[in-house]
């Protein structure tokens, strides 16, 4: 990202976090501003991170007057492109098409189970002081993280949005949030001839879940988490606990991994498929675009996506994919590079329940940057 850009966005959001916590109570405050960042242990919250429909941490939605509840979106709107905005609200609004498709019912220990006022807003930090400060927003298939250290947007991973159902209807069409982010990958896969295709497909099945799950760090051979682990605590409810649980196992035989098939599919250091020095000039832009889709998120001034125009930068990201090529079946891919981690999987409910993350494996959270700076600055 450019210093102009990252500085530009970065006194957006300072603003707009001000703003914010000005129009809170005494008491909403205790629960919407934590401790500031840092690189060691009491930084532990700020790192915790998920994107099922679990306690985020923060002030949530139905906590806040609908004045204040608008600042706070302009607080995600900061860090959002417009595309992206529309799209996180979008899926925050798909809370309710989701309650409908199940029934309408209370779940998980609450009187709504499916509840687009379950999103949770922390600040870390004060904004726009002398120190690191940043701003965590997550919930149901949203896990935004925000990090400026002097003055400028050092980070914006662990990056997370999904969606369910991936389709649903619309009067005379459909709606596919994440389509582009499925198609153009699918569409550079099967463009691939069968010597490359072979080095790219790792298996024909797809795992359950994102491999990275929601760690706080990535790191080489790492494993599918169970559903069950990217919780926050445990349900008071045992009844809630065993549904969680029979949910978790019932992915993860749907999926039929053996064991052989964890190791296969595992997060490495090197990264495994095909690289983008291999593809010809129609499936580089076909991988351009697909990058696009994750990393034009965020504002333009804090992407890093010009980085990949350049050929030696492009030619480094290696391209895998899990699963069927065909429309509506289980699939799964990964793009990786060294300051770059996209994982996409649409497996669950029938191949209608899809997940895109994009980290960096290096430096999410800003870690490098915060180290840098105590360094500098103690």
């Amino acid at each position: 990202m450019g210093r102009d850009g990252a500085r530009q966005v970065a006194a957006e959001m300072a603003d707009a976090a001000r703003n914010w916590i000005d129009s809170l109570s005494a008491d909403q405050r205790t629960i919407a501003v934590g401790a500031g960042p840092s690189d060691d242990a009491t930084d532990e919250e700020r790192r915790r991170w998920f994107y099922t429909p679990t306690d985020h941490g923060g002030l949530t939605s139905h906590q806040q007057r609908p004045a204040q509840q608008q600042l706070a979106m302009k607080l995600v709107a900061s860090g959002l492109s417009e595309a992206g905005f529309t799209t996180v609200a979008s899926v925050i609004g798909l809370e309710n098409v989701l309650d409908r498709v199940e029934g309408f019912g209370s779940r998980m220990g609450r009187e709504r189970g499916r509840d687009p006022g379950l999103y949770y807003l922390r600040v870390f930090g004060e904004p726009g002081g002398a120190a690191p400060w940043g701003w965590r927003f997550g919930g149901h298939h949203v896990s935004l993280n925000n990090l400026v250290v002097d003055g400028e947007l050092a980070a914006t991973t662990p990056c997370f949005i999904g969606t369910n159902p991936a389709t649903a209807p619309l009067l005379g069409g459909q709606l596919r949030l994440l389509g582009a982010t499925e198609d153009i990958a699918r569409e550079l896969v099967r463009s691939l001839d069968d010597a490359l295709a072979a080095r790219a497909v790792l298996l024909p099945r797809a795992p359950s879940d994102i491999v990275g799950g929601n760690r706080s760090r990535i790191g080489d051979g790492d494993e599918l988490i169970p559903l069950t682990g990217i919780w926050r605590g445990t349900f008071a409810d045992p009844g809630e606990r065993d549904r969680l649980q029979a949910s978790s196992d019932a992915l993860a035989a749907a999926s039929r991994y053996t064991r052989d098939d964890h190791e296969v599919i595992a997060l490495t250091a090197t990264p495994k498929g095909v690289p983008a020095a291999d593809l010809d000039a129609g499936q580089r832009e076909l991988l351009q675009a697909l990058l696009s889709t994750y990393l034009g998120r965020v504002p333009a001034g804090a992407s890093p996506l010009h980085r990949y125009t350049e050929a030696d930068e492009l030619d480094g990201v290696h391209f895998a994919w899990a699963g069927s090529t065909v429309p509506g079946e289980p699939h799964y891919y990964r793009l990786q590079a060294p300051r770059l981690l996209v994982e996409y999987d649409n497996t669950q409910n029938d191949a209608n329940h899809a997940h895109a993350v994009w980290r960096d494996p290096v430096a999410d959270f800003g870690l490098d940057v915060l180290t840098a700076h105590r360094t500098a600055h103690h």
